[in-house]
């Protein structure tokens, strides 16, 4: 800002206000609000969902197959060999919600028995597969 006076004669101090870049700042903070209002008043549509009084769908019992250390495999805790393991994959499968297979497997036994048990499950027509395993003590 300049104070002073044009002559330099008088010891007077002009006291006056430089009004211009008070001015600039002024008409700039005004471009940028002019800018801004239309951006932040835009409104985005969202589709809510409705609130219905109907009972949610109950989630279908859980298969539990485990594969022990010597390769047995039990669907819900009864031992079956592959072709009713295969049949009772398929059962599984025709059932409406299709139930989840929990698999859980001994950590001795070879990956080949819980390979043959995925892929019977993907031939029989399961969709969702789940593994259980135990922390180590």
């Amino acid at each position: 800002m300049a104070f002073g006076t044009l002559d330099g004669d008088d010891d007077e101090v002009m006291s006056e206000i430089n009004m211009t870049p008070l001015v600039d700042v002024m008409l700039v903070l005004l471009i940028i609000f002019i800018i801004t209002i239309p951006v932040i008043n835009h409104a985005v549509k969202i589709d809510l969902p409705r609130a219905t009084n109907q009972p949610n769908d109950t989630k279908p019992q859980n298969i539990n197959v485990v594969v022990d250390a010597a390769g047995k495999v039990y669907w819900n805790q009864q031992e079956v060999d592959q072709p009713t393991l295969e049949a009772n994959i398929a059962q599984a499968a025709q059932m409406e919600p299709q139930p989840e297979l929990h698999l859980r497997a001994d950590r001795d036994v070879r990956y080949e028995a819980v390979a043959e048990v995925m892929a019977a499950a993907q031939h029989g027509g399961l969709g969702k597969i789940g593994f259980i395993t135990e922390p180590k003590r």
